[in-house]
């Protein structure tokens, strides 16, 4: 049985992203979940992953750190599953976005923070985070127009392209962004996802709070 060491369902971005993609793929896991920032979480977390950060995913003796490492293991590891788009000008395409998405976009990041729980209303952009915001809708429309024919996600069927970028849904819809409406018909296909739906449900219901994720601390509070 695999095991998924992963964050606040609230707060942790890097978690959710294999996590989703596990649960729609259809891949079964134990799911270890260590809050963030409360009490001796560095240890807990140490106890699993090499690194100290989740996510981190447990199979059989190995140790597999980092999000898209994650899901590329899980891919090799269950090749029937889709993981990746099976035409190779997609894969390389999904591949590319995929690794975007885990190495850039610093700005929307620390703007942004993801907060399922946050109320929505928007957050002034800085000129960065705009940049960002809109690298990211070219991704989206591009992948969308050149192979998303099958389909509401980036490459028709959902893949893990898109779970790397179910996070940025999330922030769009928590800070309000303004999208068009290519784009806010792709978030709502991720949003409509049951296990994104699951995920949201547990977020909620979380009793943690991480001030440092709560950009309005303390003007805007979490609802009990």
């Amino acid at each position: 049985m695999l095991r998924l060491v992963i964050g606040n369902k609230n707060y942790s971005s890097w978690s959710m992203r294999p996590w989703l993609a596990m649960q729609v793929a259809g891949i079964a896991f134990d799911e270890v979940l260590i809050p963030l920032y409360d009490g001796d979480y560095k240890a807990a977390i140490l106890r699993h992953s090499p690194t100290g950060k989740v996510p981190c995913l447990i199979d059989g003796d190995l140790r597999v750190w980092e999000s898209l490492a994650i899901l590329e293991h899980l891919a090799e590891r269950f090749p029937d599953r889709g993981l990746w788009p099976a035409d190779g000008a997609a894969r390389a395409e999904a591949r590319s976005v995929a690794a975007e998405m885990h190495a850039g976009f610093s700005a929307v990041r620390r703007l942004l923070p993801m907060n399922l729980a946050r109320p929505i209303a928007p957050r002034a952009l800085t000129s960065e985070a705009a940049a960002n915001v809109t690298r990211v809708l070219a991704i989206w429309r591009s992948c969308r127009e050149r192979f998303g024919a099958g389909g509401p996600f980036l490459f028709g069927a959902f893949s893990a392209a898109d779970a790397m970028f179910a996070p940025v849904v999330t922030r769009f819809r928590t800070y309000d962004v303004a999208v068009d409406e290519d784009a806010a018909a792709y978030m709502a296909a991720v949003e409509s996802l049951p296990a994104f739906k699951a995920w949201k449900a547990a977020a909620l219901k979380e009793p943690w709070v991480i001030e440092a994720s709560e950009v309005d601390w303390p003007e805007v509070k979490r609802m009990s």
